[in-house]
């Protein structure tokens, strides 16, 4: 048996339970990149900026997931928020690309606080090459024969709470549930995309002179599917330098680092360890990068 040759369907086949559980790729840097999960965050920064992110997981090993985004966020005026992501994510044979207009309304709650209102409309383009299945003898639905790629439209609401030293966030980004695939008993077959709910909190510790502690933690519910929990803890040196760590619960462990090059540039890069045992033998490990302009 040539395993390298099948190695990319026996990644697929192992991680489909929590991959179709939690379909939407994860990300490192999910702070910064809130926009993706929560549209009342559009424009909640002082000016208009770009964030793009890069994500290849378990470098190395063909088929294997990667995301790229890119998201703009901008205020107008004192209380609207606009912004427009994309996301484009790559498992084996399924091919996806998310395009977002995200709209936000900001009330003052007091001088410290502001409350956000969200609303996402997004379509999502989704592509699968089903005759890869074929070419790996793996077992599927007679009916992926003619299953064909598909524009999906959807809707996304959030709301998102905003302090001097923390923030809350609650928001689902896509309500409809479009079909997909899904893996049942070694078996791919026609099913259904599954709601995302996600809360997110931060709070900031000052720990002395331009040193502060950021601690983010965000819980991912998903229908039918385990609740998923990731912690990111930061040391932020004077708004210059920021070195940190963060766990997804039974899932990975990694680092991460981020330089503010500017007021107004900087770029982040993290590593990250995969803990599924079924990994333990290949290269698991995952980069990320990222990248944030002011403008």
């Amino acid at each position: 048996m040539n395993f390298k040759k099948y190695l990319p369907v026996i990644l697929f086949l192992a991680c489909l339970a929590p991959v179709f559980g939690q379909q939407d790729p994860n990300y490192t840097f999910y702070r910064y990149s809130m926009n993706l999960f929560n549209p009342a965050f559009a424009g909640s920064a002082e000016g208009p900026e770009v964030v793009l992110g890069l994500r290849s997981q378990w470098a190395g090993v063909e088929g294997a997931p990667e995301s790229q985004s890119a998201i703009f966020s901008t205020p107008i005026g004192q209380n609207v928020g606009l912004g427009l992501s994309v996301l484009n994510d790559r498992t084996f044979i399924e091919n996806q690309t998310w395009v977002a207009i995200d709209f936000s309304y900001k009330l003052q709650l007091n001088e410290n606080t502001n409350l956000f209102f969200g609303l996402k409309a997004s379509g999502n383009n989704y592509d699968v090459n089903t005759q890869g299945l074929i070419t790996y003898g793996v077992g599927q639905d007679g009916s992926l024969m003619d299953f064909k790629s598909r524009f999906t439209p959807n809707i996304g609401v959030g709301v998102y709470v905003k302090g001097d030293n923390y923030f809350l966030s609650l928001s689902a980004p896509k309500l409809l549930s479009p079909e997909r695939l899904q893996e049942r008993d070694g078996q791919v077959l026609v099913g259904m995309d599954r709601r995302h709910v996600y809360l997110v909190g931060a709070y900031d510790f000052v720990l002395g002179k331009g040193v502060t502690l950021q601690t983010t933690s965000m819980l991912r519910y998903v229908d039918a599917a385990p609740l998923s929990v990731d912690l990111t803890t930061v040391v932020d040196f004077g708004n210059h330098f920021k070195l940190g760590a963060t766990y997804r619960y039974n899932e990975a462990f990694g680092g991460l680092v981020l330089f503010e090059v500017s007021n107004s540039f900087s770029v982040g890069y993290a590593y990250e360890w995969a803990l599924q045992q079924e990994l333990s033998n290949i290269d698991n490990n995952s980069h990320e990068l990222f990248m944030r302009l002011r403008i």
